[in-house]
């Protein structure tokens, strides 16, 4: 029983570890025209640079694009798009929210941080291939 239990705690944390290689740990951003570490440190959303674009996505966008808003904005989340579509909306700037201004509340540091997050926890950010 002993044997067993920690046979399953191994393959636990070997799963665990292969799972947090599999984050991208690179995007390349083509507003800046530079490619972006953002696999360095823990996985945790609040733990670096990018993880602190998980608290200005919250804070920011999330107050229009939220569940049942009285915006008329789509609800998002991290995974409500691919990395590389995550890259266009920033890069293109082509949601209505760009169009209107709202993005002036954030710095470009700011913006780079939401995106670093989004790309890195996007719906298909197990697939290490999209990196630059």
């Amino acid at each position: 029983m002993k044997h067993g239990m920690i046979a399953l705690v191994v393959l636990l944390l070997v799963g665990l570890a292969i799972q947090a290689h599999a984050r991208p740990e690179s995007r390349y951003d083509e507003t800046t025209k530079t490619c972006r570490v953002i696999g360095d440190g823990p996985l945790e959303w609040e733990s670096r640079a990018w993880g602190q674009g998980g608290k200005v996505f919250k804070g920011l966008c999330q107050g229009c694009h939220s569940r049942d808003n009285d915006k008329g904005a789509p609800f998002l989340w991290v995974e409500s798009k691919t990395s590389k579509a995550w890259n266009r909306v920033f890069s293109q700037k082509y949601p209505q929210c760009a169009k209107d201004g709202s993005w002036q509340s954030m710095t470009m540091d700011e913006q780079l941080m939401v995106n670093d997050y989004l790309y890195r926890w996007a719906k298909n950010s197990a697939d290490i291939n999209d990196n630059c």
